[in-house]
């Protein structure tokens, strides 16, 4: 249990990427609309603070520090994210794709743990093999993108989070009582 216990941020994460999935299965387009919108004004709300913190600053200090020029970047990011979300979403397959290139990296890395446990000698390096392959095979997909569809193609991402998650925490989990039995 020691090693679930020392895993609980990937836990967390994984259980978070399930989560995203779940809603984006639900309703891909609107929790992706939800999710600008909520970003765009998070963006407006810090400029608005870095605003109040650049006019309370001493204006020597303040001149220095290029607070004022990150507010407005703040504030046209962030009404664009609001006022533009659609057409963001129609721009996310573009972002999809770079989210499997995320997925097909941290493949990669599960394919370097693997090689260090059959180097070690570990008998549970085909746990972390299977979640390396798992991994780029979702990769390999979103980046092919044979969809045509936004909404479609938020579908399948959010399948490939819950099976993603769950087979990590799965795997986890199974390896921690496999090192168990190994003890």
């Amino acid at each position: 249990m020691k090693i679930i216990k020392n895993s609980f941020p990937t836990i967390l994460l994984s259980l978070f990427e399930a989560a995203v999935g779940i809603l984006l299965l639900l309703d891909p387009i609107g929790f992706t609309k939800g999710i600008i919108t909520a970003a765009g004004i998070l963006l407006l709300l810090l400029g608005i603070l870095r605003t109040v913190r650049y006019f309370r600053t001493d204006a020597k200090e303040a001149a220095g520090g290029q607070m004022l020029f990150t507010a407005l970047i703040l504030f046209l990011t962030g009404g664009f994210c609001t006022a533009y979300a659609d057409w963001l979403i129609e721009i996310f397959p573009i972002l999809t794709v770079l989210y499997g290139m995320v997925i097909l990296l941290t493949g990669l890395m599960k394919v370097q743990w693997t090689v260090d446990m059959l180097r070690l000698k570990k008998k549970s390096w085909f746990l972390t093999g299977i979640g390396a392959l798992v991994s780029i095979l979702f990769a390999i997909l979103i980046l092919v993108n044979p969809f045509t569809t936004t909404g479609v193609l938020w579908m399948f991402t959010g399948i490939a989070l819950i099976v993603e998650s769950v087979s990590d925490i799965g795997l986890m989990i199974f390896a921690a009582v496999r090192m168990n039995e190994e003890v």
